[in-house]
């Protein structure tokens, strides 16, 4: 099973041939990764409750788990540009093996910190590159092959959850251990997809196709950039509050259970999980811009309804904003990466570490304020930020010649 999604790969073979085999792999693994990486908020109310923990050490965790995942990516894709290192997939989820270890064992806040500053360098590690991949075995379809990569880390995202209410918290901190064999499994998928890239002229292929530029100034990507940077800013404010306070906020409002409030959490992820896969395949065919401006302008006044909504309100509003902001990222990325074909790993570094870093940052700051006023406050602040959508006015048209 675990060679199944590249058992045919040939070496030999065109990247057209690969977009499936290749990108299911890494998509595989994304989904892997990302389960591990989900079960650490999905056990923020044990953890509180085992270690006395405070909104604000919530944030903390989460701030060191982010940073650890953002800083290093963009440097990672940089040198990866030039001095390609397709080995790092399985060093990536080695780190996270040792994190998850680590997480199942220790016994006190600082070796939390610790433990979860392990998983996000595997992160990092890991994106950059599993993104310059799924790119490689695209066949020209840049927008499905990322769709389908970040489908499987939002898949993994919402079963993290899931597998931690069924597994972890009947169980307690050690049941995490079982986890282990999930990083076990992807470091497999790893070596092989590593062994393709070192085998193919996918990379070669790749280098060629930079070389026609964008078709834009300098100074029309300079600005098309920052309003990629500030339209991701604003998903991941309020992508931030949902995923880390949304089972806190039904539990507080509507004195859910601990168990029923993954369940909630779930639903939202597995909603995110179906936008990204229908963002990819649209944005190749209706373009980049359409798709950015309605998922993330199009999520805002559901996001302004929602504190003031019941119980069935809150669950039918957080899926529909789930399926409509989820579609904005793989279409961000593809656009970056259109942008700038020449640095592929440097700009998907840059965007997924200020994805982790934006969630890291937000999540503290959010914990400190849950912590002065309460969780339905941030709500009802976090839903404004939606509206910076409109920033998706200024991006520019890339001409279809130079999209690759």
């Amino acid at each position: 099973m675990t060679t199944s999604p590249i058992a045919s790969i040939s070496p030999a073979a065109t990247p057209a041939l690969l977009v499936l085999p290749v990108v299911g792999a890494v998509s595989f693994v994304h989904l892997l990764n990302d389960l591990i990486q989900a079960i650490l908020p999905a056990i923020y109310p044990m953890l509180k409750q085992d270690y006395a923990l405070s909104f604000t050490q919530i944030g903390l965790i989460t701030l060191i788990f982010q940073l650890t995942a953002s800083l290093l990516q963009p440097a990672v894709g940089l040198y990866t540009d030039k001095h390609p290192k397709p080995f790092l997939l399985p060093l990536g989820m080695l780190f996270t093996l040792l994190g998850l270890v680590l997480l199942s064992v220790v016994g006190s806040f600082p070796l939390l910190l610790l433990a979860s500053a392990m998983i996000g360098l595997g992160s990092s590690t890991f994106h950059p590159e599993a993104s310059r991949v799924a790119r490689m075995a695209s066949g020209g379809r840049y927008g499905f092959a990322q769709g389908l990569f970040q489908v499987g880390g939002n898949a993994g995202s919402a079963l993290g959850p899931l597998l931690a209410a069924i597994i972890i918290m009947p169980r307690g901190q050690g049941s995490i251990g079982w986890f282990c064999l999930f990083a076990i499994v992807g470091i497999m998928v790893l070596l092989r997809v590593s062994r393709w890239v070192v085998s193919s002229n996918a990379r070669l292929q790749l280098r060629a196709a930079a070389t026609t530029g964008n078709g834009l100034t300098t100074r029309q990507t300079r600005r098309a950039l920052l309003v990629l940077a500030l339209l991701v800013f604003s998903k991941y404010v309020y992508m931030t509050c949902l995923s880390n306070f949304y089972t806190f906020y039904l539990i507080e409002n509507f004195a859910v259970s601990v168990a029923a409030s993954q369940l909630y959490l779930f639903l939202f992820l597995a909603a995110v999980a179906v936008g990204t896969v229908l963002g990819g395949p649209i944005g190749d065919k209706i373009g980049r811009k359409p798709v950015i401006w309605v998922s993330i302008l199009g999520a805002a006044p559901l996001a302004l309804l929602l504190p003031y909504s019941n119980l069935a309100g809150v669950a039918i509003l957080t899926v529909l904003i789930g399926l409509i902001m989820s579609s904005a990222f793989s279409a961000i990325i593809v656009f970056a990466q259109e942008l700038m074909p020449a640095k592929i790993g440097m700009i998907s570094g840059v965007f997924y570490g200020m994805m982790f870093g934006i969630s890291g940052i937000a999540a503290a700051l959010l914990g400190m304020l849950a912590d002065a006023s309460s969780i339905s406050t941030i709500f009802k602040l976090c839903a404004w930020f939606p509206l910076l959508g409109m920033l998706a006015f200024w991006l520019p048209r890339i001409p279809r010649a130079t999209r690759h």
